[in-house]
């Protein structure tokens, strides 16, 4: 019966294929992954050696946290390639999403933090703090780029809006070039090189990812400004279909991220390398 040398117990395939057995016992119950065999008396499960695979596969997907209704959908169809890549792909849109969205958070507290939460709180009370032609500029080109942030983070986004995205991210660089400080300079040419990237335009990413990287490196600009400029040109060749440049990009960016002083901010680079386009292969 459950003793049959075939069988594999909760435990022994958990340990196979790197799942917990409470992981195995939520998908039988949901009806994902269910046993071969459950003996009647003990509760016991039991899978066969062909649930391994998919129990592999299961673990690959959930790993990325691909929900359960789509892992379900790939598990159907097993030979069908293309409709499991079309379903990472749709997936790993919404997890750039995610990210930019964390990232555009990030960003907006920076500047809060820069120009203080009291000038925010006085900004929309003109006639009690009279606006300065340099301050209307900063307040533009902070406003700019927050709202390309906005754009990057919708899951889908309209030709118009693309061209929305593209154009803020020029000006807002425009106007951190008239008041800002180097640290501005670099982040706003990190900024259009992603634009580029999301759009998938090699050349002008590879372009404003340099430029980045030159500002940092003319004015000494280290911790995660440096490493995110190593990202971007990782970024910008990975889109160009240039493998060998994307990874020593990623290397620099790396070991760049080493020294970033805050551990959240250290994450946050590595969690964006984790991002750069690649073909994930599950089988």
């Amino acid at each position: 019966m459950a003793d049959g040398p075939e069988l594999l117990t909760v435990g022994q395939l958990a340990r196979r294929v790197g799942l917990t057995a409470k992981a195995l016992r939520h998908y039988d119950r949901v009806g994902l992954l269910v046993p071969t065999l459950v003996d009647p008396d003990t509760g016991y499960r039991f899978y066969g050696p062909e649930q391994v695979a998919h129990a592999r596969l299961v673990q690959a997907l959930r790993s990325v946290d691909l929900p359960l209704e789509q892992v379900r959908a790939c598990l159907a169809m097993p030979d069908d390639r293309a409709g499991v890549q079309q379903l990472l792909t749709a997936h790993r849109r919404r997890l750039q999403a995610r990210l930019d969205r964390v990232r555009g958070e990030l960003h907006r507290t920076d500047h809060l933090i820069e120009d203080g939460v009291t000038a925010q709180m006085t900004d929309q009370d003109t006639q009690h703090t009279p606006a300065t032609a340099a301050g209307d500029e900063r307040r533009m080109a902070a406003d700019l780029f927050n709202g390309v942030w906005r754009l990057m983070e919708k899951e889908s986004r309209s030709v118009e809006e693309e061209d929305r995205m593209l154009h803020m991210a020029h000006a807002s660089r425009h106007h951190w070039g008239q008041v800002g400080t180097a640290v501005n300079l670099s982040r706003g040419e990190w900024q259009c090189s992603r634009v580029y990237a999301v759009l998938g335009r090699a050349e002008p990413a590879l372009h404003h990812a340099r430029r980045g990287l030159e500002i940092c490196q003319a004015n000494n600009i280290a911790d995660w400004d440096l490493a995110f400029a190593y990202e971007s040109l990782a970024r910008a060749h990975a889109v160009a279909g240039d493998k060998e440049q994307a990874r020593a990009w990623t290397e620099q960016a790396l070991a760049a991220a080493e020294d970033i002083a805050e551990d959240e901010d250290r994450e946050l680079v590595l969690a964006d390398l984790e991002s750069i386009p690649a073909q994930p292969r599950f089988w």
